[in-house]
């Protein structure tokens, strides 16, 4: 994290009236308007990854939900997409890497989304994912920053991903469809039905797992990057409780975790915000709260009156790993507390 913010810092570009969220910002889009009178904000994206399932398939289909993402973690829907194939042409022929873009095309299909095109290199290692282009009217644009003072939080799907495909890689005998199915299940169909409840913010959990994107939560303002939240200062204005009985988590994530099955990815956001962390209850383990996440669920704010019911209507419609795990607090020791 602290190499990204000193690989950023020297970025630097003119003021311009269109713009609604940049790279100076750490949303999850990039946001602008279309024209300086338009109501509807044009959302980009960027993300691939590599492997984290054997099957070629299955991994495209993982790689794009997990790139479409962030679009509808501001609320947006997507439009376009291209693909970025770096392939592995020693290790995979091509009927493989045929098959990894099939899986990514029938999520952009899924999503209402069209396939533009895309760029391929040759590598040493395989990676996939999508360049992404969305919509969304600039009043029902989420932010990941503007969290209130008693709103409650719902996640809603289960974390451990980085631990199981680690696992995975590892070729651990577990029953893997749990993960991969949720892996692959686009975002979309939680926004949608969110959208209908009063949102006050709104973020998807990949790399910086959960607590690192909860920290987003806990900015200042809008223009402060979430990075500068791990210095050591307590700068943000408000604090996160989380309920840690009520997280989901995946099937066989703990036994993994015991068995020391944990990615450096994992280790390396626990070593960079555990200082941002207070625990207040009985745990054996917190690495889960860290864990780097594939394809992610949503993590919304919104009014803790309204949160019960917007996990009753997730579960109704097939969300049904969704809870209400947390609440923001007024300014606390630390920035998250684990309750």
């Amino acid at each position: 994290m602290e190499d990204l913010k000193q690989i950023s810092s020297q970025l630097t570009q003119k003021p311009n009236a269109l713009l609604i969220t940049g790279f100076e910002h750490n949303e999850d889009c990039g946001a602008m308007l279309y024209e300086p009178h338009s109501e509807y904000a044009m959302l980009s994206s960027v993300d691939f990854i590599t492997p984290v399932v054997d099957d070629p398939y299955m991994y495209g289909q993982i790689a794009a939900a997990n790139a479409l993402s962030d679009i509808f973690a501001m609320g947006g829907e997507a439009k376009s997409a291209l693909n970025l194939l770096m392939w592995d042409n020693v290790h995979f022929d091509t009927a493989v890497a045929n098959e990894i873009l099939k899986g990514g095309l029938d999520k952009i299909t899924e999503s209402n989304a069209l396939l533009l095109g895309g760029h391929t290199i040759k590598d040493r290692e395989q990676k996939y994912g999508l360049s992404v282009n969305g919509i969304v009217h600039k009043h029902h644009l989420w932010r990941n920053c503007t969290g209130q003072i008693g709103d409650g939080l719902v996640l809603t799907k289960p974390l451990g991903s980085g631990i199981l495909t680690t696992a995975i890689k590892a070729q651990e005998a577990f029953d893997t469809t749990q993960v991969t199915q949720s892996m692959a299940t686009l975002n979309l169909y939680a926004m949608r039905i969110a959208k209908s409840y009063e949102i006050h913010a709104c973020t998807d959990i990949t790399g910086f797992g959960l607590i690192g994107h909860a920290l987003e939560m806990c900015a200042l303002d809008s223009k402060q990057n979430a990075l500068q939240t791990l210095q050591n200062t307590h700068t943000e204005s408000k604090s996160i409780l989380f309920y840690t009985q009520h997280i989901p988590l995946f099937h066989a994530v703990r036994d993994m975790a015991q068995m020391g099955i944990v990615p450096g990815g994992s280790h390396e956001n626990k070593k960079a915000l555990s200082h941002k962390v207070s625990i207040q209850c009985d745990i054996q383990d917190d690495i889960f709260y860290y864990d780097a996440q594939t394809s992610g669920g949503l993590l919304l704010a919104l009014p803790f009156s309204e949160a019960k019911s917007l996990v009753y209507d997730l579960r109704k419609n097939g969300i049904e790993s969704a809870a209400l795990i947390g609440e923001i607090i007024p300014k606390a020791r630390t920035p998250i507390v684990l309750g």
